[in-house]
């Protein structure tokens, strides 16, 4: 063999055309992206095609125990990837050759599964072991976004994101149920999933949908955010009912906190975020010490429930950090 990884070889594959948004256009069979690699044909389908599309090459043996579990969970990231990630897989048993010329140059081969991603001709990023399937999928997702891209859930995501941001509530549903058929253990479709649910006015429906939850995602972010939102929302039916009683308390005694803290949550159920979060900061601020720092915890109940990246939780929370550390 006479190439070197990081270098250029000598017959650059012809460019496939750039989509509108400047990608390349993934092809159309994910099933393709996946083949069995040796010594004769790494050149072409690694370095060479790692110019056109990022690859992971899985370095296994047939004695190894964890690439039996490493191999299918590689194999099922690709496959939901859509055909914008390729997977070699590599004997090192059958190209010995091949795997000490990848040792000189610097790639780890002391242990077996060993998984390597190249873009553009190089080495962009290595694991060895047998990681579960989420952390295969965030390392494939890191290796797409270094190329410019992104997991075909991830678009889906962000529609359906889009989708109820823009009141589509139903149509965002949709989007986040699409997702989890692909790939069902996806934090941000169930989260996503349960809010939608919650925003459609079934919160026993939502309920079931987060007893459905793996439990391997249990306490995940969007998981626990998303369980927050539940409970606030059960609150909130309640409270908002006697909306105008807590306006009225409110009215008569301006210190009446438990008045002000029931029309948080009045306000968070009817999707008021910033006058809920002004009445909370409002008891920090008068009696940090009030119901056992309830004000404080609660709020940190919205911000779970709206989401950390959410305009109101970012501005809330620098004014809680102001009162808390002034």
């Amino acid at each position: 063999m006479d190439f070197l990884i990081g270098q250029k070889p000598v017959a650059k594959p012809a460019s496939r055309p750039l989509d509108a948004s400047g990608a390349l256009p993934p092809p159309s069979s994910a099933d393709s992206m996946i083949m069995d690699g040796d010594q004769t044909n790494f050149m072409r389908e690694v370095i060479e095609a790692s110019r056109q599309i990022p690859v992971l090459v899985d370095f296994w043996a047939t004695w190894c125990g964890p690439c039996k579990t490493l191999t299918p969970a590689l194999e099922k990231v690709t496959r939901s990837a859509g055909g914008r990630l390729k997977l070699v897989k590599i004997d090192i048993d059958k190209n010995r050759a091949l795997v000490q010329q990848l040792a000189q140059l610097g790639l780890p081969m002391q242990s077996v599964p060993t998984v390597a991603a190249f873009w553009q001709g190089q080495i962009a990023d290595v694991f060895q072991g047998a990681l579960p399937e989420s952390e295969v999928k965030r390392f494939a997702e890191a290796l797409l976004k270094l190329a410019g891209g992104s997991m075909p859930g991830a678009d889906l995501i962000a529609e359906a994101r889009a989708a109820l941001a823009q009141g589509d509530v139903q149509g965002a549903a949709e989007l986040f149920s699409a997702v989890l058929e692909q790939e069902p253990e996806n934090p941000e479709a169930w989260g996503g999933l349960i809010r939608a649910t919650l925003a459609l006015g079934d919160a026993a429906q939502a309920a079931e949908v987060l007893a459905a939850v793996p439990p391997v995602l249990a306490e995940h972010a969007e998981i626990v955010g998303a369980r927050s939102a539940l409970a606030l929302a059960e609150e909130g039916r309640k409270a908002k009912d006697q909306l105008s009683t807590f306006e009225e308390r409110l009215a008569t005694d301006p210190m009446d906190h438990q008045a002000r803290y029931d029309l948080a949550t009045a306000f968070n159920a009817m999707d008021r975020r910033e006058e809920a979060a002004d009445a909370l900061l409002a008891i920090v601020r008068q009696d940090r010490a009030w119901n056992e720092d309830g004000a404080r915890l609660q709020l940190l109940k919205f911000f779970e429930s709206w989401g950390f990246a959410d305009p109101a939780t970012l501005s809330a929370r620098r004014r809680l950090s102001a009162m808390l550390f002034r």
